[in-house]
């Protein structure tokens, strides 16, 4: 058997095990071992292709010393971000993963150009992979600053929508002329390079924090799709399937982060979340806060029967997953029934609370998705909000002059007792105040969230 075909049939394993991978990161089961087989796929694709690929000339053994010190050094560097990451760094880091794989794309690009002006079809692909890339590659870096906090608000400039759409009009114009002249000059492709650059921070820059999930969903897709025009720039079977599959499952999240928010795609990017006073109409809510201890809140839920815990970012921030899995198990051990209500874009990237609370080895049958747990919420004695905000704001249902208007909620006012465990009224990444907080069936428990769950677990341990 020749190398070129032991070559194809490595693809084919690679290309079968991104598949497995992707259909097991499904679960948070199964989610681990998933990413596992997916990356052993990915080893075997980039092996294969260092000592089986024929380039048609000989290749200097400094090239295979310079790959490899390449692949340590970045290895090293992935790892090592990876294991010492913060579970509430985690949505930037994906963003930020996110961007690099555009920013390959645009180097391939901008690298190969010259080699392939003869084929009009290749040239197509690189522009592409290019354009796409680098917008991929400047929108995640804007993500990930949103995401850790570096650029707190959103940027819209005066007309925005016009001056977006010329550059990205330019984009567009550049491209085609590239496509079609081929110019061996690289001014050009330079100049669309960077061009694309100044689109990926304007398309992302004026988007709210509370729309991110969305924003890195879609530019995953993004980077997918560049990484697909890379595959068929160089024929490589392996590089094509895994930019299609991460494409479509980027496009295909997108689809439903917005319509868990009720939301087109073109509202998101357009007219996005932040821009409106903290009242969402300019009329906050009428009542007063009630305040509540750990001790009281111990007590309502030693006597619960059902009791649903909403967790939200705050959760992530104060590290408090393993601390409300001790809760939960303390207090089925007295009979009560716990469950977990997951609203889809909980948290700041999609599956982000499914993710933390796997970590703390919650049980994944007690994760109930939105439109199974909101007709339960009637039947709760006791709802426990740690650290959620816009995804239980009934302003969502109620108040037509609300950013967040239509978003499909967590039904947790139709519960019998609320405690809400928030460090302050600060609003949520939506920017608008949150009519629950005023419900006289909410009891607001003030403080970090792990040192109150702590507290409640002491005060349950002695009843």
């Amino acid at each position: 058997m020749n190398a070129q075909a032991l070559l194809n049939i490595a693809y084919l394993i690679a290309a079968v095990t991104f598949m497995v991978g992707m259909k097991m990161l499904g679960s948070p089961k199964t989610a681990r071992r998933g990413n596992q087989i997916a990356a052993v796929g990915m080893a075997i694709a980039v092996l294969a292709t260092i000592f089986l690929y024929d380039p048609g000339h000989e290749v200097p053994t400094f090239i295979y010393v310079l790959i490899f010190v390449a692949i340590a050094i970045g290895t090293f560097i992935g790892w090592y971000i990876a294991v010492t990451v913060d579970m509430t760094k985690m949505p930037e880091l994906v963003s930020f993963f996110n961007g690099m794989g555009g920013a390959t794309a645009a180097l391939i690009g901008l690298l190969e150009y010259p080699h392939f002006l003869d084929s009009p079809y290749k040239i197509a692909m690189i522009v592409a992979g290019l354009v796409i890339g680098s917008v991929s590659f400047a929108g995640s870096m804007v993500a990930w600053a949103k995401l850790n906090g570096t650029m707190r608000k959103p940027i819209r400039l005066p007309k925005y929508n016009v001056w977006n759409t010329l550059v990205l009009l330019a984009v567009l114009a550049l491209a085609a002329y590239i496509v079609v002249t081929r110019p061996e000059s690289p001014v050009y492709l330079y100049a669309l390079f960077l061009l694309s650059l100044v689109y990926g921070v304007m398309f992302v820059i004026p988007i709210g924090g509370a729309d991110m999930p969305v924003v890195i969903s879609l530019l995953n897709s993004f980077t997918g799709l560049a990484a697909a025009f890379g595959g068929f720039l160089y024929d490589n079977m392996a590089m094509l399937t895994g930019g299609v599959l991460v494409g479509s499952a980027g496009t295909i999240l997108t689809i439903a982060m917005t319509k868990a928010m009720n939301r087109s795609l073109s509202n998101v990017i357009f007219g996005a979340f932040g821009d409106t006073d903290l009242t969402g109409g300019g009329e906050g809510p009428k009542g007063t806060v009630k305040s509540i201890n750990p001790s009281d809140a111990a007590i309502l839920l030693n006597y619960a029967k059902n009791v649903i815990i909403v967790p939200g970012y705050g959760l992530a921030v104060a590290q408090a997953q393993h601390a409300i899995h001790e809760l939960e198990e303390l207090l089925e051990s007295k009979g009560v029934n716990v469950k977990y209500a997951i609203h889809p874009v909980a948290g700041r990237m999609p599956g982000h609370m499914n993710v933390l609370l796997a970590e703390a080895n919650v049980d994944y049958d007690k994760l109930v998705d939105m439109d199974d747990i909101n007709p339960q919420f009637k039947n709760a004695d006791v709802v426990l909000v740690v650290g959620a905000n816009d995804v239980v704001n009934p302003a969502a249902k109620k108040n037509p002059a609300s950013p967040i208007y239509g978003m499909p909620i967590l039904d947790v006012e139709d519960a019998k007792n609320i405690i809400v465990l928030k460090r302050s009224m600060k609003p949520g990444y939506a920017g608008i105040d949150n009519e629950l907080f005023y419900n006289p069936k909410t009891s607001m428990l003030f403080g970090d969230a792990k040192d109150s769950i702590t507290k409640i677990i002491n005060e349950l341990k002695n009843m």
